[in-house]
């Protein structure tokens, strides 16, 4: 009774009420004639930081999502490795190892160079530690910089976890992992499965459930309702589905998301996007009743979903995911945004813009509305700038131009942005196919597109109306003239003569002052030729 009055006092919590200690769960080892894992699927550099973990004498297992798609027969994109280790002994064991984070401090093994090296994320169990007895904060990530650079584990105002950099054994690390389908850890070198919360059920009955109270989990970390959203429309095509008490939370947790850094949701918006599953995402988004709130950039792509140009972004995006090919986000919201720069660029057009600046500025105000300083103008703004500005290059295809476009460096960008916008009818079939074949052709075939595109302007310009020239209708008599310059304007004999049917005015010859002053007859003499 003492003990718990003092518990009390401290603010610790005791059993049987909310702040109780967790289920950690029973350890479950399921041996390899029971999962079916196969271990073809098992990536070998992963396999091999496990097995040098394990050499050293330290307890490691690949873990989370790779071992759910493992055991659904998929193979991972992404492999993660958990341990007892420290960081500090993790990077110990590695020649080329990086610790990285603040809020949550892993270790990046590199393998390879290049184009073709991996990375292998390496984390320390985590201690799973009531939140009521953490340091708290007033502020965030970057108003309290100080404050934190002292702390192992810290939470803000709402309850959010700032820092969890605490290490503790492995059935709290699983307890403190999101869904139980990713709470799994298979060892590659006794291929066992380790499971404290029946995850490997979950995996059959095809459910996405969270460990714990779903409302505190997400509150501890809002971006778990971005993951729910995500492994819903990236499972869902093999009949997941989220359990009830899961999603009942989300809605209503979504003004949480709020109190995210900008940069955090905008790179969590990108994985919804580019994961293979984007039109899948949309679908669950609707469904959940989530379609709008959660990021505006996001509200952007969602509303314009169903429209022709960015439904075929985000349909070629999930096909090139689905067939191994990169994708850049760079384009991806190029195609979201044309939108709102082609309106923008048209506008300043119809006001006597020049075109070029027009776009330019177009362009700069849409950044300003829809993006921010998210993407620090960096990289991502520039190649979406590139191949916006490319569009209205590609329609001149005469000179040398076409040559210089092939040469730059985001020109493949651009043209499956033109690619798009014919395939939905934005611009005419025959230029992409121009541009298609003018890419890959010899240089005698370009010679013969180039001939084709010159006949074909020329064919353009006979086909536009000609516009005459109306002579000016001479003043009335005694009609006064407009200006004191008209009345001392000289009348030359053929500006004042009749014109013939058909026949176009004269060019008047400006006159032109010869260097050093003369008389007004020696000026007309030199305007005539004479």
């Amino acid at each position: 009774m003492i003990k718990k009055f003092i518990d009390k006092l401290l603010g610790k919590s005791t059993p049987g009420t909310s702040r109780g200690k967790p289920h950690f769960g029973k350890r479950e080892e399921v041996p390899a004639s029971v999962h079916g894992i196969n271990p073809e699927l098992v990536d070998r550099r992963a396999a091999d930081v496990v097995a040098t973990l394990k050499q050293a004498g330290f307890e490691a297992y690949i873990v989370g999502g790779a071992v759910r798609d493992l055991l659904l027969g998929l193979r991972p994109k992404d492999f993660d490795v958990a341990t007892n280790a420290t960081p500090e002994q993790v990077k110990g064991l590695f020649r080329r190892a990086f610790i990285i984070g603040k809020r949550f401090r892993i270790v990046h093994v590199v393998h390879g160079r290049g184009r073709e090296h991996e990375v292998i994320e390496v984390s320390t169990f985590r201690a799973y530690l009531d939140n009521a007895a953490a340091g708290q904060v007033a502020g965030n990530e970057k108003t309290s910089k100080a404050q934190l650079s002292g702390m192992q584990h810290a939470v803000d105002a709402s309850g959010r976890v700032l820092r969890d950099n605490v290490w503790g054994p492995q059935d709290e690390d699983a307890t403190r992992r999101d869904f139980t389908v990713n709470a799994m850890y298979y060892d590659p070198v006794s291929q066992i499965v380790v499971d404290y919360h029946k995850g490997l059920q979950d995996a059959k009955k095809k459910t996405l459930r969270m460990i714990g109270d779903p409302a505190t989990r997400y509150r501890e970390d809002p971006v778990r309702i971005i993951r729910a959203v995500r492994f819903a429309a990236k499972l869902g095509a093999l009949g997941f589905s989220i359990e009830p008490k899961t999603a009942a939370p989300l809605v209503q947790s979504q003004a949480l998301l709020a109190e995210v850094p900008q940069s955090r949701m905008f790179d969590e918006m990108l994985k919804l996007l580019q994961t293979g599953h984007a039109i899948a995402t949309i679908e669950q988004l609707k469904k959940l009743g989530m379609s709008t709130g959660i990021y505006p950039l996001l509200d952007v792509v969602v509303e314009r979903a169903d429209t022709p140009f960015v439904n075929a972004a985000l349909t070629d995006t999930d096909r090139r995911v689905g067939e191994g090919k990169p994708v850049a986000p760079s384009f991806l919201l190029a195609c979201v945004l044309w939108e709102d720069v082609h309106k923008g660029w048209m506008e300043r057009q119809n006001q006597r813009q020049h075109p070029l600046p027009a776009l330019q500025d177009a362009i700069d105000d849409v950044f300003d509305k829809r993006i921010g300083d998210v993407s620090g103008r960096g990289k991502l703004a520039a190649d979406m700038r590139e191949i916006w500005v490319m569009q209205p290059r590609f329609e001149k295809r005469v000179g040398s131009g076409p040559f210089g476009m092939v040469d730059q460096l985001r020109f493949r960008a651009g043209f499956d942005f033109l690619r798009l916008r014919a395939d939905v009818g934005e611009v005419e079939e025959a230029l992409a196919e121009w541009w298609q074949d003018f890419q890959s052709a010899s240089d005698d075939r370009r010679d013969d597109l180039m001939d084709q595109a010159r006949e074909e302007q020329k064919a353009r310009q006979k086909a536009q109306p000609v516009v005459k020239r109306v002579p000016r209708a001479a003043p009335a008599a005694g009609a006064a003239p407009r200006d004191a310059a008209a009345s001392k304007a000289p009348m030359h004999d053929d500006a004042a003569a009749p014109l013939a049917d058909g026949e176009a005015p004269k060019k008047r010859r400006r006159r032109r002052r010869k260097p050093g002053g003369g008389s007004s007859e020696g000026a007309a003499s030199a305007a005539a030729g004479e």
